[in-house]
């Protein structure tokens, strides 16, 4: 993917650079009004009375991700731990679902990966917090936990409007987390772009869920899909690029990202989803 991606765009900047060398007059597809070569670039985002993040997402639904680094050898206390801990959350009127709990397969080893909806936005959060810290029962069980971590990190994120609605799958699939770090200014541009791609990856029911960071590190952007095993992945991420324009897209929003990681997900005993 990195080769064919790398193709496209040193073709396309050669054309453009030929182009402007002969005087080619601002009419031209290289010109600062558009053209296929400006799409290559992070575009200015206009001022708007609108927040991004309100533009992105139209959810009153706020996603915690939690990353839990363990302690190794303490896999198997610390889900017992966990699994307590979502039962005790079940049974109190705290507007939190736990959405998916993975264990990292390929990636950082010792690491689960924990998806929470809060319902009824940041309100929802501040009554949890409030009351979770106030119960002695779920309180015990956190410091228990402590006792099995090496560290730990969360976010508060949205989901973008265009991703499919976070549902729980069956049937013992496996789960990837593709990490996205963005250029700052860029979270408009990613979204026009998606948009469009997410159409070429639906066919499958493959697409699981589409985040983007509110609180925590800032313009990080979340992909979660779900596959029936890695031979699958392989061939469906293959179909992708059987698909016309997926290229394209792909071209688009390489220029837009820092850094990037990606991350293979086994479901944890406990989790809603499989």
């Amino acid at each position: 993917m990195a080769l064919r991606i790398a193709s496209l765009l040193q073709r396309q900047q050669v054309a453009c650079t030929e182009i402007l060398k002969r005087g080619v007059s601002s009419t031209s597809s290289c010109s600062q009004d558009g053209g296929w070569f400006n799409k290559l670039l992070v575009r200015k985002i206009e001022p708007t009375k609108e927040s991004h993040s309100r533009m992105l997402s139209d959810k009153e639904v706020i996603y915690e991700l939690q990353t839990h680094n363990l302690k190794p050898g303490t896999v198997a206390q610390y889900l017992k731990n966990y699994d307590q801990y979502v039962q005790e959350v079940k049974e109190r009127n705290l507007h939190l679902e736990l959405c998916g709990s993975w264990t990292v397969g390929v990636g950082d080893q010792d690491q689960c990966v924990h998806l929470w909806k809060y319902d009824g936005g940041y309100k929802s959060i501040d009554q949890a917090k409030r009351l979770m810290d106030e119960d002695t029962v779920i309180q015990n069980l956190l410091s228990d936990r402590n006792v099995h971590l090496r560290s730990r990190s969360n976010q508060y994120l949205l989901s973008f409007s265009f991703w499919p609605l976070v549902t729980p799958r069956q049937g013992g699939n496996i789960y990837e987390i593709r990490s996205y770090f963005l250029k700052p200014g860029t979270m408009i541009e990613w979204g026009n772009n998606w948009a469009r791609a997410i159409t070429f990856r639906q066919s499958n029911n493959e697409a699981f869920g589409g985040f983007f960071s509110q609180v925590g590190r800032l313009y990080n952007v979340h992909h979660i899909w779900c596959y029936g095993s890695l031979q699958l992945r392989k061939e469906q991420r293959e179909n992708a690029w059987r698909k016309p324009g997926w290229d394209e897209v792909v071209a688009y929003t390489v220029p837009l990202i820092e850094e990037y990681h990606s991350k293979i997900l086994y479901p944890n005993f406990f989790s809603p989803t499989h």
